[in-house]
């Protein structure tokens, strides 16, 4: 048996340009198949640099992470991730395997350089994967501040250019990742991972991510654009 993990998903309300509640994105992953769903709503200004504190503020961000556990039982693991955009560039970082406390502990990540939340995510075990890294207005990182690269994202409304992305994965030996970047219908589930476990916890997140032995979820539009398809992690 194979479980499908998505590994890049938003909900309305948090992330502005999703188009759909908690219920109704844990209703299309159950209806999809998935076992686990890490919500990686974006982690940006308009969330943060606001009236509330941070205490409000960060448990506002957690919010939707909470109603959708407790909508979908134990139907569906649901986790905690982010995806971060700081003010240095247009770029966007996935942090993957990352606990509630990673969040309520380490303050206003968007504010920060990369190499300060690079460090904070890798001393706290997670992940800190680059979303998307060769869609317009995207600029190349410092490989040696990321731990993996988004190969695959399914948006298809934005050019993602994935296989620059797989190729360049490949050249510098990045955890490879794929995620359907799932805003509302108008951006099917497309994307994921395909385990040979299940996916309980953040830590197992980190640990399925390292050791590669995954299937790559490459579906949809996207994927035709791109001549893409499902494949191993490693190859």
């Amino acid at each position: 048996m194979q479980y499908k993990v998505e590994l890049h998903a938003h909900t309305a309300g948090i992330s502005t340009c999703a188009r759909m509640e908690v219920k109704d994105v844990a209703d299309q992953y159950l209806a999809a198949g998935y076992s686990t769903l890490i919500l990686t709503n974006h982690y940006v200004e308009y969330n943060f640099d606001n009236d509330m504190s941070w205490e409000e503020s960060i448990r506002r961000y957690l919010a939707p992470i909470h109603e959708m556990q407790a909508y979908v039982g134990n139907r569906m693991t649901v986790l905690p991730g982010a995806e971060v955009r700081n003010y240095d560039t247009l770029n966007d970082y996935l942090i993957l395997g990352a606990d509630e406390e990673f969040f309520l502990k380490n303050r206003y990540l968007h504010r920060l350089k990369l190499k300060a939340i690079s460090r904070l995510v890798r001393e706290h075990g997670a992940l800190l994967i680059q979303a998307h890294p060769f869609r317009n207005g995207m600029s190349i990182t410092n490989p040696s501040l990321l731990d993996g690269v988004e190969v695959f994202n399914g948006a298809p409304g934005q050019n993602s250019r994935n296989n620059f992305a797989y190729r360049w994965a490949k050249a510098y030996g990045f955890l490879q990742t794929s995620g359907s970047d799932f805003h509302g219908l108008h951006t099917p589930i497309t994307g994921g991972i395909l385990t040979n476990e299940p996916v309980n916890t953040s830590a197992q997140v980190v640990k399925t991510i390292r050791e590669g032995n995954y299937d790559l979820i490459c579906t949809g539009p996207a994927a035709e654009r791109d001549d893409m398809h499902t494949m191993p992690a490693k190859q």
